[in-house]
Formats: C-alpha cells, structure tokens, sequence
C-alpha cells in the first residue's frame, strides 16, 4: 500500500501524522489540566458567594481558602481584598480581575497548538494533492497520449488522499478546540459575575464583619 504513494506523499502524511499526535497530546493535556483546576465547578463560587452575600464571610473564606477551583481561587483574592479594604472596591476589583487573568493564562495554554493543527493540516493536504497532480499530469504529458488510464488514476487517487486525511484531522481537531473553548469562555463568565457580585455585595458582608 504505501509503495503506491510517492515520497513527498508519505512525507506529507509523517507531517499530519505528527500534527495528530501534537492534537491528540493536546487534548490529554487540557483534559487533565481543567480536572485538576476545578475548571466547572460553579457550584463552589455559588457556595463562597452564597455565604459572604448571606453574612457568613468566615465560611466564605473558609471554603475560599480551599481553592479547589478556578473561582474559589478568584474569589480568595477578591474577599480578602474586600476584608482588609472594605471600602476600597476598586481595590478588590484589580486583585480579582489580576487573578482572574492568571487563570485564564493557565486554560487557554497550549491552545494555540489546536488552532495550528485546525489550519495547517488542510494546507498540508492541500499540497500534497497538488504535488501529486502536478506528478501525474507530467506523466501524462511525457506519455503523449499512451499513458494507461488505470496508472493515471491511481496518481490522482493518491495525491487525492492527503487533502482527505487533513480535512479528517482539521474537523476532528476543530471540533474539540471548539469545546475547549467554549468550557473556558464558561469559566471566564463565571468569574466576571462572581467578582461584580462579590463586591456589589460588600456592604452587607463587611457589616457582618
């Protein structure tokens, strides 16, 4: 089978299958990484904000100071703030906005690699292919018009399949870059609302202090 392709082909196709493997490793990564960051876990800034709204910033703090996800750790810094400060809203904000930027630092890491994979692998078949038609079209003008038809589509057929197996890796990629994505325009949400709310409440929980 793979004495049918020529070797820029089999050159073309070690290239995607490098670039799968830099998806597939991607992927495992981000994977792991959200799991051990907390990443949707917003029933636990529900919880923080539920206590320091309500009065009980102890407990808030508390269950802040676990930071067992992406908005406990937020909120840490933000609560703290507010606490030491609690007339200083601006304050509060730039400590939580700072935190919130160093944790979507960590989530959106590496996935500029996805999106490398998503454009290049397309381009990668596309080149193939047209390496491969300029091959057997150049047979077939050498040929003056003997060349066997059957020959002549088994090049193009090989040529044909590069762009097939980029498009396969491009889809395959661009759709699980697109639930990344979309798990960390989540988290980013969560954390905006949760520090507006911290501090919008800061009244109530600073005289519950």
């Amino acid at each position: 089978m793979l004495s049918d392709f020529d070797p820029i082909s089999l050159t073309v196709f070690a290239a995607l299958g490098i670039l799968s493997v830099a998806a597939i490793t991607v992927c495992l990564f981000k994977t792991i990484q959200f799991r051990r960051l907390g990443v949707g876990a917003t029933e636990r800034a529900d919880g923080i904000l539920d206590a320091w709204l309500g009065g009980r910033p102890d407990e808030a703090m508390r269950a802040a100071s676990e930071r067992d996800s992406v908005g406990a750790r937020v909120l840490q810094a933000v609560l703290s703030a507010l606490r030491a400060r609690p007339n200083d809203a601006a304050y509060a904000e730039e400590l939580g906005r700072t935190a919130a930027l160093r944790e979507m630092g960590l989530l959106e890491r590496r996935m500029r690699v996805l999106e490398a994979v998503v454009q290049g692998a397309p381009m990668l078949g596309l080149l193939g292919t047209v390496v491969g038609m300029i091959d057997a079209f150049s047979t077939l003008a050498a040929g003056a018009g003997a060349v066997d038809p059957t020959l002549l589509a088994s090049g193009i057929w090989t040529a044909l399949t590069t762009t097939a197996a980029g498009l396969a890796i491009a889809l395959v990629t661009f759709f699980i870059a697109t639930w990344l994505e979309s798990r960390i325009e989540a988290e980013r949400q969560l954390l905006e609302s949760a520090i507006s709310a911290a501090i919008h409440g800061r009244v109530e929980a600073g005289a519950a202090v």
